[in-house]
């Protein structure tokens, strides 16, 4: 992902070298939401402990919808840079196959996004619809194990009252891809929808006392829709 991250900047520092003078400046603020196409692996140590058959155990996401502001420039009459920023996602995560249901804990993360925009020219002027690509970095803060989940490991005698139990996810580097459309209404003010698919990868860790007592990889790699209303400087 590293390699992955340098390439990308290097495209985007060459697209706004020659058009450093065209500076149209945009603030775009609405309801951003994240739709998880969550893919994870299988929980073994709780199927083990549990009596579960290999693999018939995994986890998922819930959605999230948060306040969205992303920030336009305009490298020139095609070209524009795209950052994309929210207050913090709450998901909670659960269960799935024989642990349907059940609650393991939740986590806050921020995806600030930059995009290199390409804008398709249309003889309506007001219609501004675009694509975009770019890189995506994922933080993931104030995880906590559920108290079904702890309830669970104390009554298969996995822990104890005294026993600390913590959820932590690693943070994620991966590609972005978007779709979208401005819609002028007025001077200065208009209409911003976009689409993205977003390519976030995590492992959770369950940790006992600090040291780790499950682990599992989850494929997050949400869909991420704005409408918002956009203001240009």
């Amino acid at each position: 992902m590293k390699t992955s991250l340098i390439v990308s900047s290097l495209f985007i520092a060459g697209l706004a070298s020659p058009f450093a003078a065209a500076d149209t400046f945009s603030v775009n603020v609405g309801a951003i939401g994240v739709m998880p196409n969550d893919d994870s692996a299988s929980l073994p140590v709780i199927e083990s402990v549990v009596g579960l058959d290999a693999g018939s155990t995994g986890v998922t996401v819930d959605e999230n919808t948060q306040l969205g502001i992303t920030f336009d420039y305009r490298l020139s009459p095609n070209w524009s840079l795209e950052l994309v920023a929210a207050t913090p996602f709450k998901h909670e995560i659960h269960g799935t196959g024989a642990i349907d249901g059940l609650k393991i804990g939740e986590t806050k993360h921020l995806p600030p996004t930059l995009l290199a925009q390409y804008h398709f020219t249309l003889s309506n002027d007001a219609i501004d619809p675009f694509v975009g690509f770019g890189v995506n970095y994922t933080t993931f803060f104030e995880e906590k194990i559920s108290p079904e989940l702890g309830g669970v490991l104390t009554d298969l005698a996995v822990i104890t009252a005294d026993d600390e139990v913590e959820l932590a996810l690693s943070n994620s580097w991966g590609f972005a891809l978007q779709a979208g459309v401005n819609i002028e209404l007025a001077d200065n003010w208009g209409l911003h929808l976009m689409v993205s698919r977003m390519a976030i990868d995590t492992v959770a860790d369950v940790r006992i006392n600090g040291a780790t007592a499950e682990s599992v990889a989850v494929d997050i790699d949400p869909t991420v829709a704005m409408f918002g209303i956009r203001y240009s400087f």
